[in-house]
């Protein structure tokens, strides 16, 4: 192993050539191809677990009979229907394109590509292995400095897939699911945005594969033998779920799956795709539903490590097990791409409970989530965090969570206050109301009969 670490340094730092290319060009091309087979080979396996949890979740049967295999002594192997997803893409593949003739024929080509994009850019920044030793040489395929700036920066692309989609289609249903897209973008993007920015203030640095470092601490500045991951923490955990929040707004998944809500839009956006450009929106969807377990993963939840544990300080508290220990340590490690796998499959499961479960919002509620709740809740978490470092920095460790729940008792004091004063107003408004006509007083109509008929027969 240690020759083959040897052989992958000299690689990528060109000196020597692969294959006819400079090492570092032969490197990037592999670390290009580890991000891009993942997700377009995990595509399929992430639909055919959906469909399998829905059913669970819902006492159905679900995909069960595709792919039954028959070998010649007549024993049958079931694959579970995991070959399901498989034959809905050589459907949609074979299947019959219908393009209206209304549409806006380039835009209306180039949307289903620009929704695919931002998962293999953001898959490229993604720390799935330890970024030291051997798997150093293939995560991240990018190390760029403005790590989670990139991830806001392209996640935000994804909606212009979208909108074009829906202006090129010349439908308004169409038209009406790409603004709801954008609308619904820059009421939760803000609160990502925020969100995320309390865990770069905290680590100091916006590269992801920093803010994996700094989970490996000790727990809370106390514990040693435990990883302080951000979800772990009162802001971690505050901002984790905000950015959950708006994850699942960004994916366009139920419960805000409103650019395509069939019972009001057709299918909104997408209504006049088919064929492969309809593939193509659905392989974006799911695309970034796994990229972005592996963002969440990265920021809060430890990275590629499988436990919270520091092996190392654990050696040293209980040294009659060191040896097992260590071996933990090194188990971790190789394992790394493991555990980070495990933890976008576990957030891809919550992704589907949340579809099984909730309904979908109105517009309005929507929207009110986004502004109302969302983004004040995220900056008062970025004030508190602040806090909590300049007092971490002047008085400790101990003065800086007395700070931190000093501040956040004095922002929840401000919120009541707030909330009282408002239900006052409310109130007298309602005592100062000018009543026009009153209720009390009821006026009755009384029914004339129509003058009777003379003798003569005529009427008067």
């Amino acid at each position: 192993m240690e020759q083959v670490s040897a052989w992958l340094e000299g690689a990528s730092n060109n000196e020597f050539t692969v294959a006819g290319m400079p090492g570092s060009t032969f490197m990037a091309l592999v670390r290009v191809i580890l991000v891009i087979l993942p997700i377009l080979t995990l595509v399929p396996g992430i639909i055919w677990w959906e469909r399998r949890l829905l059913s669970w979740m819902q006492d159905r049967i679900g995909p069960n009979r595709s792919g039954t295999i028959t070998l010649p002594n007549g024993r049958q192997i079931r694959t579970f229907g995991l070959i399901q997803p498989l034959l809905d893409g050589v459907k949609l593949f074979l299947k019959e394109e219908i393009k209206p003739s209304a549409v806006d024929r380039l835009i209306y080509v180039i949307a289903p590509a620009l929704a695919l994009f931002p998962a293999f850019a953001l898959g490229a920044t993604l720390p799935w292995t330890p970024h030291t030793g051997f798997w150093g040489h293939f995560s991240p395929a990018a190390n760029i400095d403005i790590g989670i700036l990139w991830v806001l920066a392209i996640s935000s692309l994804g909606a212009y897939g979208i909108v074009l989609a829906g202006y090129s289609s010349n439908n308004k249903y169409s038209l009406m699911g790409g603004l709801r897209a954008s609308a619904q973008l820059i009421s939760y993007e803000l609160a990502m945005g925020v969100s995320l920015a309390c865990i770069a203030l905290a680590t100091g640095s916006l590269k992801m594969t920093d803010m994996v470092a700094e989970q490996e601490k000790a727990l809370w500045g106390v514990i040693p033998q435990v990883q302080n991951w951000f979800l772990f923490t009162p802001f971690g955990l505050l901002s984790a779920v905000i950015f959950l929040i708006a994850l699942v707004a960004e994916t366009n998944r139920a419960p805000f799956d409103l650019p395509e809500a069939e019972n009001e839009l057709i299918a909104g956006y997408h209504t006049e795709y088919s064929s492969m450009k309809f593939a193509v929106f659905f392989m974006g969807e799911y695309a970034a539903m796994f990229v972005f377990s592996g963002v969440f993963a990265a920021v809060f939840m430890g990275g590629y490590h499988f436990m919270p544990f520091n092996y190392d300080e654990l050696a040293v508290t209980f040294p009659s097990l060191s040896s097992f220990w260590y071996a933990l340590r090194d188990l971790n490690y190789w394992l790394g791409p493991a555990g980070f796998l495990v933890k976008q499959i576990f957030m891809l499961s919550f992704f589907i409970w949340l579809r099984a479960t909730l309904p979908r919002l109105r517009y309005d509620q929507l929207m009110n989530l986004g502004w109302k709740s969302l983004l004040p809740t995220a900056v008062a978490n970025f004030i508190i965090v602040g806090i909590w470092i300049v007092a971490t920095e002047m008085y400790g460790v101990l003065g800086g969570w007395v700070a931190f729940f000093g501040a956040v008792a004095l922002l929840a004091l401000l919120y009541f206050n707030l909330v009282s004063a408002s239900r006052k107003s409310r109130e007298a408004e309602q005592r100062q109301a000018i009543s026009l006509v009153d209720g009390t007083e009821r006026r009755s109509i009384t029914l004339v009969d129509p003058a009777p008929a003379s003798s003569s027969g005529k009427t008067v």
